[in-house]
């Protein structure tokens, strides 16, 4: 496939069901040359182990990936009870065993709601916050002593949401869990914190990521499908692709004549009679013209952008 340079300029959402076994970024990089895209971002990363809703933003849709990173997420999870181990994860090594106790449906729901809410948590020594710009889950595997990352690791305590718990299905030492969280939650935790609150220790043996921000499982395409539309080239390519304006939240929306959109792509603000607003979307809106500019503010009575795609006005 014949690509330019530099790539090609295409602009647009992908929500790719990511592989097990595959790091985000692997995925975000498969993709990125499939498409022979200039520019390409994904939209928070999951672990190897994990699969799912990975949304990768294309060209213009990058600038609004960090809208994506803030969002709420959704996951199911299967708690392992019974084990505690190093990485929270399958992939650690095991460190303490106890037996599990008998616990009726009531009893997990107990427990469960105890999470439900506004929850204190301690990210894991295996994750991606840095020191002295190092992951910590670098910093262990080359020898960090497990003392000083969890000193490390406990000065970033957090405070999160989990806005959804539920309890999909009960086995002798297995829960399955359905997860909707804020930003920054940490399912590993999570489930460790569980297996504490059981009394026998949990990590976590499967995750599946199933909402990402607005994007949820029904839209996911996989790796494979790419390839095979990459086989049959741009057009079919760029059929997966979902609009750059599917990842804006349930903002205002601002509709500007063509005139007034001229001068916010310049930079200028707007005059307008509508309220302040510190969030809105900004849209060309003129005879049979709809066009996302980007999003900005309203402010003093001005609308005012703050990030602007690359568009062309008629």
């Amino acid at each position: 496939m014949a690509r330019g340079k530099k790539g090609r300029a295409v602009s647009g959402i992908l929500v790719i069901n990511k592989p097990l076994g595959l790091s985000s970024n692997q995925v975000l990089q498969r993709v990125k040359f499939l498409f022979g895209a200039q520019k390409a971002g994904h939209t928070g990363a999951l672990d190897p182990l994990a699969t799912g809703v990975l949304p990768i933003c294309l060209g213009e849709a990058t600038k609004f990936s960090q809208l994506l990173l803030e969002s709420d997420k959704g996951y199911d999870t299967t708690a392992l009870l019974g084990e505690i181990r190093s990485s929270g994860d399958g992939e650690g090594d095991v460190i303490a065993t106890a037996d599990v106790p008998p616990l009726t449906a009531a009893e997990v729901e107990a427990i469960l709601a105890r999470f439900r809410g506004e929850v204190e948590q301690v990210p894991p020594m295996f994750s991606a916050l840095k020191l002295d710009g190092k992951p910590l889950y670098e910093l262990a595997r080359q020898g960090m002593s497990e003392e000083e990352i969890r000193a490390v690791a406990e000065k970033k305590r957090r405070i999160i949401t989990i806005h959804e718990l539920l309890l999909l299905e009960q086995r002798a030492t297995e829960l399955d869990l359905s997860v909707c969280c804020s930003k920054g939650t940490y399912i590993r935790t999570l489930v460790e914190d569980i297996g504490q609150a059981v009394g026998c220790g949990a990590y976590v043996s499967k995750l599946h990521r199933t909402l990402c921000g607005p994007y949820h499982a029904a839209q996911m395409v996989t790796l494979e499908q790419v390839q095979e539309a990459a086989e049959q080239g741009h057009d079919a390519l760029d059929a997966l692709l979902l609009p750059t304006e599917t990842a804006l939240p349930d903002w205002p929306e601002v509709a500007l004549t063509l005139a007034e959109a001229d001068k916010i792509l310049h930079g200028q603000p707007v005059s307008t009679g509508l309220p302040a607003c510190p969030s809105v979307q900004l849209w060309a809106v003129e005879s049979d013209v709809r066009q996302l500019l980007g999003i900005g503010r309203i402010e003093d009575g001005k609308v005012k952008p703050q990030r602007l795609l690359q568009v062309t006005l008629p």
